[in-house]
């Protein structure tokens, strides 16, 4: 896909602040808005623009925990039902299948280390073929970024 500099100027404004009005960007690069709708629709039918979201943010709900777990399966066969169990868990807000010690590598967010030892050894040790798991507790989020055009 090949992006122009106009393209580029929408896409960072609208990385910066999604809720940046149309027509703001159409006076900031001097073309119509019409036009920026029309190149906005462009890039989300190349798939370079994948959607639109809301931040949340989870501490503000008392989520003060954020956890990353490794999870080891007994069988790699396991993965989908796995997953399929993972997916029911709400504190999972990310997964990753991965090379390396872990089959499964995943995000989770808990209220705290309390529910997080709950959150383990209900819910994700309980899932069939899971053979242990590896808990990393953040202390803190530096960088949370997409990647710049």
């Amino acid at each position: 896909m090949k992006i122009d500099g106009i393209d580029k100027i929408i896409i960072r404004r609208l990385v910066k602040d999604a809720r940046t009005p149309v027509l703001s960007i159409a006076r900031e690069v001097g073309i119509s808005g019409a036009a920026i709708h029309q190149r906005l629709r462009k890039l989300e039918k190349s798939k370079l623009i994948d959607g639109y979201k809301m931040v949340i943010n989870p501490k503000a709900l008392g989520y003060t925990t954020a956890a990353f777990i490794g999870i080891f399966l007994d069988s790699s066969s396991l993965y989908s039902s796995a997953i399929k169990r993972l997916k029911e868990i709400p504190e999972v807000v990310e997964s990753y299948y991965t090379t390396g010690n872990y089959a499964i590598f995943v995000k989770i967010l808990c209220k705290n280390n309390e529910d997080l030892m709950h959150l383990l050894n209900r819910d994700i040790q309980g899932i069939k073929g899971v053979s242990r798991t590896e808990t990393f507790i953040s202390l803190d989020q530096q960088i949370d970024r997409q990647i710049s055009i």
